[in-house]
C-alpha cells in the first residue's frame, strides 16, 4: 500500500528539520566559534561547580565565581612565567635552523642520495637557506610579529578582541544556568524516546568525560614530565620541546615519537655526539611512556574511551580541514559521541532480522 502524503510528511520532516539546523549551523560557524569554545569550557568546568556546591558552597553563582577567579589566576601566573621562556626558546630555534639546514645539505641529504641513487639536484636546500636567511634578518620580535598580525585587519583585531572578553561571559552563565538547561532540554524530548536518548547521552557523558577531563590531564601531566627532565639535562629547547610532545600525547605514542625525535635532535646539535647526554634524552622519554602506560592513562583515562588512536587523528584532521580552528576543537567530541551512536546502531542491527536471518538455499 503507497504511503499517503501526510504519512510521507510526517516521516521526513525531523530529516529536514535537522538538515536546515545543520546549513544553518554551518553557515553561522564564524560567529558560533567562541560559543562552542565556551560550551566546551563550561562542560569541563561543570564538575568543579558541582564539587564545590557539595563541599560548602550552596550557591552556584558563588561556586562558578570561585572557580573562575582560581582559574584567572592560574593561567596569569602560566602565562607570566612560560611565555618569557617560551619566547627565548623560540627564538633560539629560529636561530638554529640555518644550522639545521647546513646538516641537511651537508651530511642528510648526500647520505640518502647515495643510499637510494637519487639525483643531486632533488633538494634545493641552499635556495632555502637563502631565504630563510633573509627573513630571519627582517623579522621582528614575536610580540611586534602578533601586533601587526592583529593590525593588519581592523576587523580581525575587532574579532580578537570581542571573543576574549564574550568567552568568558558566556561560558559564566552557561555554567551558572548548566542544570536548568539540561533539564529544559530534557523536557522537550518525545516522551517515547526519552529513557533512549537518556541512556545514550549518558553513555556519551561517560564517553567525554574520560577523553576531554582524563586525556588533557595526561597530556598536561606527561608535558610537565618531558620538560622538567629535559630541562634538567640541559637541553636548551627542553620547555618547547617537551610542551609539544605534551599535546602530540592527543593522539596515544605519537607524543612519545614526536617528542624524542625533536629531543634527540636539538640534543644532537646542542651536545654532539656525547652518548651519554643522548641516553639521558631517551630516558626521559622512556620514564614519561611508562607513567602514561602505567599510571597516568589507567587512573585519569581508563578503559572507557573507545576511540582507536588512527580515528583520533582522522577526526582531528578532517575536523581542521572542513571546519578551521571551530573543527579542531570540535573533532574529539563529535567523534566520541558518533561512536556511542555507531555502537548503538551496530547492536541494534545485530539483532535485526537483516542480519539474524538464514538463507533458504
Amino acid at each position: 500500500m503507497p504511503m499517503q502524503p501526510d504519512q510521507l510528511v510526517s516521516r521526513l520532516w525531523p530529516w529536514l528539520l535537522l538538515a536546515l539546523v545543520l546549513a544553518l549551523l554551518y553557515a553561522l560557524l564564524p560567529v558560533l566559534t567562541s560559543f562552542f569554545l565556551s560550551a566546551l569550557l563550561a562542560y569541563m568546568g561543570n564538575p568543579l561547580v558541582e564539587g564545590l556546591q557539595r563541599w560548602r558552597l550552596r550557591s552556584r553563582s558563588l561556586a562558578v565565581a570561585v572557580v573562575f577567579v582560581a582559574l584567572a589566576v592560574l593561567i596569569v601566573l602560566v602565562l607570566l612565567i612560560l611565555l618569557p621562556m617560551l619566547g627565548r626558546q623560540l627564538a633560539e630555534l629560529y636561530a638554529l635552523t640555518p644550522t639545521l639546514l647546513d646538516w641537511l645539505q651537508q651530511v642528510a641529504l648526500p647520505w640518502i642520495q647515495q643510499t637510494l641513487g637519487l639525483e643531486e639536484d632533488v633538494w634545493d636546500v641552499g635556495r632555502l637557506k637563502q631565504t630563510f636567511a633573509a627573513q630571519l634578518n627582517q623579522t621582528p620580535d614575536i610580540v611586534s610579529l602578533l601586533l601587526s598580525a592583529l593590525g593588519s585587519s581592523s576587523m580581525a583585531l575587532f574579532g580578537w578582541l570581542a571573543n576574549l572578553f564574550l568567552v568568558p561571559v558566556v561560558t559564566f552563565y552557561l555554567l551558572r544556568d548548566w542544570r536548568l538547561i539540561v533539564d529544559k532540554v530534557r523536557v522537550l524530548l518525545p516522551r517515547r524516546h526519552e529513557p533512549l536518548v537518556a541512556r545514550l547521552v549518558g553513555e556519551c557523558h561517560e564517553v567525554l568525560g574520560a577523553f576531554m577531563r582524563g586525556q588533557l590531564l595526561v597530556m598536561l601531566a606527561l608535558a610537565v614530565v618531558y620538560a622538567l627532565g629535559l630541562m634538567l639535562l640541559g637541553l636548551r629547547l627542553g620547555l618547547l620541546v617537551g610542551l609539544i610532545a605534551g599535546l602530540a600525547s592527543i593522539v596515544p605514542y605519537m607524543g612519545f615519537v614526536v617528542g624524542i625525535g625533536a629531543a634527540l635532535i636539538a640534543g644532537f646539535f646542542q651536545f654532539g655526539a656525547d652518548g651519554l647526554m643522548l641516553s639521558g634524552i631517551v630516558a626521559v622519554f622512556m620514564i614519561g611512556q611508562v607513567l602514561e602506560s602505567v599510571v597516568l592513562t589507567p587512573m585519569l583515562v581508563g578503559d572507557r574511551i573507545g576511540l582507536h588512536p588512527v580515528a583520533v587523528m582522522f577526526a582531528v584532521l578532517a575536523g581542521g580541514q572542513l571546519f578551521g580552528f571551530t573543527g579542531v576543537l570540535l573533532a574529539l567530541p563529535v567523534a566520541a559521541i558518533l561512536m556511542v551512536w555507531l555502537r548503538y546502531w551496530y547492536q541494534r542491527y545485530q539483532a535485526s532480522d537483516l542480519y539474524q536471518q538464514v538463507s533458504d538455499e
